[in-house]
């Protein structure tokens, strides 16, 4: 109460004028809390948001810098945001497609195909949470040369929110309706107060596309729009060519929206390889400009820069290395399917063997000898920003303890040293992607394992192929046909509620849903699904945080996931390449102002 009280004050200070905004936020940071939240705090208090950073783009026209080559070395699989399920599919849509606004890197939002942020200050976001009203920016054309308009943004909330056209956006959508009032103004009014209105429209699943090319391909039909590999957007660059899993191709958008935009005549996003060959492209040939996600080993990070042809950016964000257990049963099929959303695992469903394998996780030697400088050990999956950061979690690295655990629930050493009950033996099967810091991590997992009499067989698939976005692939993430999985995600706004979301019971991915649900692990909590839609009407901020901080320890302590490791964002850019990159957003959330010094 003494902490709410005093952020109360404080944010009452701001509204008075008695204390200037940057002067709350230092103080805010000094309590630990994030910048990024510092702002949101006020911003969910009514007080209106601080202009974005100001962009330092150089070039005084539009065109004459050559090609862009960018290296993703998981290839994009569709081109349609409201089915990108990974984050190759969401940075192959977003050289196409926009938001309204979209989050640079202190967290501020920053308009793109809108006018201007809506406030209480402007009249655009309803003091009691229920509406938020949009300004479109006029003149904006789609790249076959249609106008953009109220209607494409209507559409997109309806296309979101259909059940039956099964897009991973309908947690986004589903509680929203979007009516136009003009040809130019939209407004999304809210089923119930929500806090946190930037969500719909906005960043990684406010992508727009074009009612007019996708109308017809609502519901049932919607994984058969020409427009999934195909786009026509309104951004900075157009569609030329797209080959899955390994190659897209875009020319630049001469009649964008933006003066001077974009930089660049052509773009190549490659896909395939794997991250060292990718930061080798960049750091020591200079074949490509950028390369994503560096999942290399700190060490050899280290030489690759010593090639002197680019650098290595690392930013700070939500991203989070981590294992799921899978709460379903992926080896018994269940009215016709497969870790059946209905089932529970036969093995997991002992809380016992949980807090067991959580205690066989060395997180501590996956970054030190891994991970170096790229990660933090971490006992949160809510990492940032720090206000949502619990500090009453724990974890501990005991191979005897694990041992005392399964003893004391009954489960035995068998002659092969392997423990059982009931017939059931603890043998696992652990995947993730192709890649040499993960395969490393499960080595050492698999080998403490080991030690307290639990066989883990250990499966690797190539990145395209774990992360794809193909409903019918078996191996993919979503499907989880795995006991235990490990990858890396990333909270892509600096508010929590889309993160926290992956764990509400409603969210579990299967058949029913194209898998299109966000709750991979198929992990249910009655607890946590209150604290959850107690969230998302709460205007409270204080009390919001205190929400956000018991859903991640109902997380932790029910075991729904091991967090190995907070991430940063790591990149490869060419010397010359100047890049605004966020934590908050996609790597290419700004690519209209991507540029290479002369």
């Amino acid at each position: 109460m003494k902490t709410e009280r005093f952020l109360r004050a404080r944010i009452d200070d701001v509204k008075s004028g008695h204390t200037s905004r940057r002067s709350f936020i230092q103080s805010m940071v000094g309590m630990g809390l994030s910048a990024p939240m510092a702002s949101m705090l006020l911003a969910h208090s009514g007080i209106a948001m601080a202009q974005a950073t100001p962009s330092t783009y150089k070039p005084t026209r539009r065109g004459g810098g050559g090609a862009l080559k960018l290296l993703w070395w998981q290839g994009p699989t569709l081109l349609n945001p409201h089915f990108a399920q990974g984050a190759k599919d969401q940075e192959g849509s977003r050289i196409f497609y926009e938001p309204l606004a979209a989050w640079d890197g202190e967290g501020h939002l920053v308009p793109i195909l809108a006018a201007e942020i809506p406030s209480v200050e402007n009249g655009g976001v309803a003091r009691d949470g229920l509406s938020v009203t949009w300004k479109l920016k006029r003149n904006v054309r789609w790249h076959d040369g249609k106008p953009f308009t109220a209607d494409d943004v209507v559409f997109n909330c309806e296309y979101g929110s259909d059940p039956a056209t099964a897009t991973v956006t309908l947690g986004t959508y589903r509680d929203v309706k979007a009516v136009k009032l003009d040809e130019h103004t939209v407004r999304a009014t809210f089923a119930q107060p929500t806090p946190f209105w930037a969500d719909a429209f906005v960043g990684i699943r406010g992508l727009l596309v074009p009612k007019h090319l996708f109308e017809a391909y609502r519901g049932a039909k919607s994984r058969e729009a020409p427009g999934n590999l195909k786009p026509v957007g309104t951004g900075p660059y157009k569609f030329v060519d797209f080959k899955p899993g390994d190659i897209v191709r875009a020319v630049i958008n001469t009649d964008y929206h933006e003066p001077n935009r974009p930089h660049f005549d052509s773009l190549e996003m490659k896909g395939g390889g794997d991250a060292v060959s990718a930061a080798r492209a960049v750091l020591q040939t200079g074949e490509f400009d950028f390369a994503w996600n560096m999942q290399v080993e700190d060490e050899i990070l280290k030489r690759l820069e010593q090639g002197g042809k680019g650098r290595i950016t690392r930013v700070a964000a939500g991203g989070l290395e981590f294992i799921q257990f899978n709460h379903s049963d992926p080896w018994t099929e269940v009215e016709g399917e497969r870790a059946n959303p209905k089932s529970r695992h036969p093995i997991f469903s002992d809380p016992a063997v949980r807090e067991a394998v959580n205690m066989l996780v060395d997180r501590q030697s996956i970054v030190d000898y891994i991970y170096g400088r790229s990660g933090v050990p971490t006992r949160n999956f809510l990492n940032n920003p720090k206000q949502f950061r619990s500090t009453n979690t724990k974890f501990e690295f005991d191979v005897e303890k694990a041992n005392g655990i399964l003893e004391k629930a009954g489960w035995k050493r068998g002659a092969d040293g392997i423990r059982a009950k009931d017939g059931k033996k603890l043998k696992f099967l652990f995947t993730t992607a192709t890649n040499a810091p993960r395969q490393k991590a499960q080595a050492i997992i698999k080998q403490a394992c080991q030690k307290a009499g639990i066989e883990v067989e250990l499966k690797t698939v190539p990145a395209s192929v774990f992360f794809s976005s193909d409903e019918g692939n078996p191996d993919s993430y979503v499907k989880f046909l795995a006991d235990l999985q490990m990858y890396g995600t990333n909270m892509r706004q600096p508010d929590p509620d889309q993160f926290m979301r992956q764990f509400a019971s409603w969210e579990a991915a299967g058949k029913a849903n194209k898998w299109q649900g966000r709750n991979l692990s198929r992990w249910k909590s009655d607890d946590y699904d209150r604290a959850y839609k107690a969230a998302e009407t709460e205007l409270d901020p204080v009390k919001r945080a205190a929400l956000y901080i018991r859903m991640n320890e109902l997380v932790i302590e029910g075991r729904a996931v091991i967090p190995i490791m907070s991430r940063n964002e790591v990149n490869a850019l060419g010397n010359k390449l100047q890049v605004p990159l966020s934590g908050w957003d996609s790597n290419t959330w700004a690519l209209k102002d991507w540029y290479k010094d002369a």
